[in-house]
């Protein structure tokens, strides 16, 4: 019996949209340009994998004739580029080892692949804690943008969640600045860690951002981690490498405390890195008795002195130098008005914190030599 069934564009297409990072990307396996699709009474499953990342996803079809279920493979890039010139009911049909489409005007076919050739799929997941969609997000925002790609330590280019009895944390490093987002809001009562790599990191977000969903569950399944929705799974591989030992580092004790105004500090910043000129050079910030002078030099381009007032800082011709950039990136992360820093030397990094809601974040930035370029 010949298998027909029709979809909706507007269910199928997000679904091969989501996959295409995957299917596009070269791996030592050809099938992965391909997506897997499977055939159900009342749903279509589709998954695709570039070998590191894994994504499968189901959305309803309509009239379908398939009883036992029809498992193949067909081009992702190509079928993805066809449906998006479709509109409307699509209608399916399987012929002569050829994907049939059909609207009402259109018939078009594809060649499909036996699924044999596929890699297999994780199964089995073992769901440890759920999360609510925009809390993940918020968790991810604050500490993503740090994430370095291609760094010759492989466990920079990743980012280290840590979920235990006292909640959730998500650190990243890039070597010259760190990020650090917890939450106590999710806890486990036996404590897990996972280096996830950077491109997963990426692809989450963004399915996650266009799911809808209001909750996702975390898990294990075959030593890869599971983010799942209510139509989705998504797997990824870890990273080996051992994260950073990076508590030492985030130690305050002996450090003095202060607050200044974010927003001030950010376009002084923005204006100092308008004079850098694509060089790495360092900024001067002298710290005293509630100021902050922010100075900067480059022969040839020109020079910044600005002076910004400082909350509670009771420290005295603290003269420390800073990428720009670094200090930046970190600051554009966080979200109070005033937001509260600690320093103790010229050798010491100076840390950012801020608390949003159930966030708890901090930002370190390492000094640079005054001479850095």
């Amino acid at each position: 019996m010949e298998t027909r069934f029709s979809v909706e564009k507007e269910q199928i297409f997000p679904l091969l949209s989501a996959l295409q990072p995957l299917c596009t990307k070269r791996t030592t396996v050809d099938a992965t340009s391909h997506v897997l699709l499977h055939i159900g009474n009342r749903e279509l499953v589709v998954k695709g994998t570039d070998l590191e990342v894994s994504l499968q996803a189901s959305c309803s079809i309509k009239e379908c004739s398939c009883i036992e279920g029809e498992t193949f493979l067909v081009p992702g890039k190509r079928i993805f580029d066809i449906v998006k010139e479709l509109d409307g009911v699509v209608s399916c049909s399987l012929e002569n080892n050829q994907l049939v489409l059909q609207t009402e005007s259109i018939d078009l076919r594809l060649s499909i692949k036996s699924a044999d050739e596929f890699p297999p799929f994780p199964e089995r997941i073992e769901n440890l804690i759920h999360l609510e969609a925009t809390d993940l997000l918020a968790l991810l925002e604050k500490v993503a943008f740090i994430i370095p790609q291609g760094n010759s330590n492989a466990a920079l280019n990743g980012l280290f969640l840590e979920i235990g009895p006292a909640g959730l944390t998500m650190t990243a490093t890039d070597g010259h600045s760190l990020a650090q987002v917890h939450s106590g809001k999710y806890t486990l009562e036996e404590s897990r860690n996972w280096l996830m790599p950077r491109r997963a990191v990426f692809e989450l977000k963004k399915l996650v951002e266009n799911s809808g969903d209001t909750a996702v569950f975390v898990g294990m399944c075959d030593g890869h981690l599971v983010f799942s929705g209510e139509f989705f799974n998504f797997f990824t591989r870890l990273i080996a490498q051992p994260f950073p030992e990076y508590k030492p580092v985030l130690e305050r004790e002996g450090f003095l405390v202060g607050k200044v105004d974010r927003q001030q500090l950010i376009k002084t910043l923005k204006r100092s890195a308008c004079l850098l000129s694509g060089q790495f050079l360092a900024t001067r910030f002298l710290f005293n008795l509630n100021s902050l002078q922010v100075t900067f030099s480059n022969k040839g381009i020109g020079t910044l002195d600005e002076r910004l007032p400082l909350v509670k800082f009771e420290g005295e011709n603290f003269d420390i130098r800073f990428y720009a950039p670094y200090i930046l990136d970190g600051l554009q992360a966080l979200s109070d008005e005033k937001v509260t820093f600690y320093l103790k030397n010229s050798a010491k990094p100076l840390i950012f914190e801020s608390q949003e809601d159930t966030l708890s974040t901090l930002y370190l930035v390492m000094p640079v030599s005054p001479t850095a370029r």
